[in-house]
Formats: C-alpha cells, sequence, structure tokens
C-alpha cells in the first residue's frame, strides 16, 4: 500500500485541493483509498462531513505524531493507496509523515514564484536524507495554474526545479470553478451537474491525468479474488 504525503510549509498552495483530487479520482478508478486528515484546518474533514459516506474512501480525522504510524498500519490491512493532507507548516507530525511516505507531493503555485514554503519541504527531505541516511522519494506538482501561465512560463518553472534534482509532476492542477465547489457543496467531481458547472469535463480530466501521473510512480494492481465475500486483493506491481 503506497503512502503519498502532501506538504507544504506555507498555507494556500492548493495542498489540500490536490490530495482530495487525487483521492477521489483513486477512488473513482476501483481504488480503496484512506485519507488521514493531519491538517489543523480539517477540510477534507469538513468534506466529508458534507459528503456523507463516499464509496472507496475512509477519512481519518484524528491524527496526531502518536498515533500517525498505527492509523497507517490499519490502512495497511483495508486501502490500496493511503493519503496524508498534512498541515502548512514544518513541524513533529509533517516531519514524521515524511519518513513514513512512499512518495512526497509538494504542490507548489505555478502562477507564481511563491515557492519557499515548498522550498522548505525539499530542504527537509534533503536534511532528512542526509541525517538519516535514507532515499524519500518526492516530487513538485504545480497547483492553481490559470490560462494567464504559459507553457513558456511553466516550462521555465519546471527547467528550474530540475535543476536541484527536482521531479515535477508533467500534469498541473489547473485552477477549475469545480474543484472549489467540491469543498463548498461536497461530493466528487463524478456526481456534479455538467451543466450546473462550468468545464466540468477539463476539470475531470485535469484530475485523471495527474492521478494516471501518480499511478504510474506507485502502481499497485487490482486482482479479482476468486472467493465472492472478498472481492479485490491487491498486489504491489514490481517497479
Amino acid at each position: 500500500m503506497p503512502v503519498i504525503s502532501f506538504a507544504n510549509a506555507k498555507g494556500g498552495a492548493g495542498k489540500t485541493t490536490a490530495a482530495l483530487l487525487l483521492a477521489t479520482e483513486l477512488a473513482q478508478q476501483g481504488y480503496r483509498v484512506g485519507i488521514l486528515d493531519a491538517d489543523p484546518q480539517r477540510w477534507i474533514t469538513q468534506w466529508h462531513e458534507l459528503s456523507g459516506p463516499q464509496h472507496n474512501i475512509e477519512v481519518i480525522s484524528e491524527v496526531t505524531v502518536a498515533s500517525l504510524q498505527g492509523h497507517i498500519r490499519e490502512l495497511a490491512r483495508t486501502a490500496d493507496y493511503t493519503i496524508i493532507d498534512l498541515a502548512g507548516a514544518r513541524d513533529a507530525i509533517v516531519t514524521t509523515a515524511i519518513g513514513l511516505s512512499d512518495h512526497v507531493m509538494i504542490p507548489v503555485q505555478g502562477c507564481a514564484m511563491d515557492a519557499r514554503g515548498g522550498a522548505q519541504i525539499l530542504d527537509l527531505i534533503k536534511l532528512m536524507e542526509e541525517t538519516g541516511k535514507l532515499k524519500i522519494d518526492h516530487s513538485v506538482v504545480l497547483t492553481r495554474v490559470t490560462s494567464m501561465v504559459t507553457t513558456r512560463a511553466l516550462l521555465t518553472i519546471k527547467g528550474l526545479l530540475a535543476a536541484r534534482g527536482v521531479n515535477v509532476i508533467n500534469t498541473p492542477i489547473a485552477e477549475r470553478t469545480a474543484y472549489r465547489e467540491i469543498f463548498d457543496c461536497g461530493g466528487t467531481l463524478y456526481s456534479m451537474d455538467p451543466t450546473k458547472i462550468s468545464n466540468l469535463d477539463k476539470a475531470r480530466e485535469n484530475a485523471r491525468l495527474f492521478a494516471g501521473e501518480v499511478m504510474q510512480l506507485l502502481p499497485v494492481r487490482i486482482v479479482r479474488s476468486q472467493q465472492p465475500r472478498r472481492l479485490f486483493k491487491v498486489v504491489r506491481s514490481a517497479a
């Protein structure tokens, strides 16, 4: 079961939106997803309360440094993917979650050079790798990208990050009305009415492409079981 943390030391980077889009898209594709809401703002918890039970998604709200590893261990029995939404900070729970993750996603706004929060997480990962003699896989995902941001500008940002040896997810998360509506109204992109939400088809495609890249980085196969009461078993694909 891959564990994916979303971390940025500065709030407002689109971290929670990216985490929820990934979780709901994976669930839509048939994967069982556990979400650990470790953000004090509890946006995903509020979304879950507003939405009601969601197929293939379990949300755990009371997450502390002491309980984090236990939650991950429990979800390993029931979930195909575990997603951790962290606070916009650089604190003990962020450090612990990074150390327990198979991959750390660092959302950075694609329309601004204010990437200091992301840089703090990159520095933290580097420090943890050097002092702990371990390897922490991580990627930057550009978020809240608007039509004002040109392809050339995105390539420039990716080039700057690549110069630091940072992997960048090819699919940036666009600024979409549908993404705001998820938190305001609950549900998912697939429960929304396309006649009421502008460019819903583009929002769905954006989320699908983003999730597709994550699944390539952390592949999991769902295999049909022969036993009728166990619909699925999960096998981690070979790298």
